[in-house]
């Protein structure tokens, strides 16, 4: 049975791709801070898919914690065939107005826990060829993002690392490849928070940010977390092998580059 390694992955997103993974026959290892939060999740995917899920306190942000984790999923499973990169957080503000921690918080969250992964995951050794490597950025890691510019820049990082990351492991033999992700507004609890921030930005209720928001996308909607999950399923399956250092959107036609 092969093994996926999702980061953030007790809720959201991370637990939506989780999901469709473990039906998609992987074993799936969960990772967050949260260890309440992690075992809830696992319980929910156990009882949906009838396997056992390995969850993994880990802090992404820590380079060591990291490593460790790696080690450890390698211990339990042997080998790491898909590592999905999905632990993140939202930021933004009045530049003018956003504290130093803020940023660095972003940045550790978002972009520096994908290097941090994946760097133990090659140095380690523990992804054989036919690997994935699969980053959730956002169609905000293409295109600036208005009083999100921590968020923004974060994303657009990741992006990057994925384009030059994918080209290394395409020319060096590896046959691993790595793609990026690339949601829109993605109706999650962070969904809500960020339209409570533009709500709050624009001095109107959460009902009306909401209908601001839609109106932006040309399918007129919130993207489902699953929708997310069956581009991770495909980019993860055999089918994808000639797909690699790319960033692929699903965003209800958000961005169209």
């Amino acid at each position: 049975m092969k093994t996926a390694l999702i980061t953030g992955g007790s809720r959201g997103i991370g637990l939506a791709i989780a999901r469709r993974l473990a039906q998609d026959g992987f074993r799936c290892i969960l990772t967050a801070r949260s260890e309440d939060a992690l075992a809830r999740a696992a319980a929910q995917l156990e009882a949906e898919c009838g396997q056992p899920v390995l969850t993994m306190t880990c802090d992404v942000r820590d380079e060591h914690e990291v490593e460790k984790t790696i080690r450890q999923a390698a211990a339990s499973t042997g080998r790491i065939d898909v590592l999905v990169n999905c632990a993140g957080r939202g930021g933004g503000g009045i530049t003018a107005d956003i504290p130093t921690e803020l940023w660095r918080d972003v940045m550790a969250t978002n972009l520096d826990s994908v290097f941090f992964m994946t760097r133990a995951v090659l140095s380690q050794g523990v992804m054989p060829s036919g690997g994935r490597i699969i980053n959730i950025a956002s169609t905000g890691g293409k295109q600036g993002v208005l009083h999100g510019a921590p968020y923004s820049a974060s994303k657009h990082g990741v992006v990057g690392l994925t384009k030059a990351w994918g080209l290394e492991l395409a020319r060096n033999g590896s046959g691993i490849t790595m793609n990026a992700v690339c949601p829109g507004f993605v109706e999650t609890e962070m969904a809500r928070n960020v339209r409570n921030h533009y709500a709050k930005l624009w001095q109107v209720d959460e009902a009306e940010a909401k209908r601001r928001i839609e109106e932006r996308v040309p399918l007129g909607r919130y993207i489902e977390p699953d929708e997310v999950a069956a581009m991770v399923s495909y980019l993860a399956s055999e089918q994808a092998g000639g797909v690699t250092a790319q960033a692929l959107n699903v965003c209800g036609g958000l961005g169209n580059y």
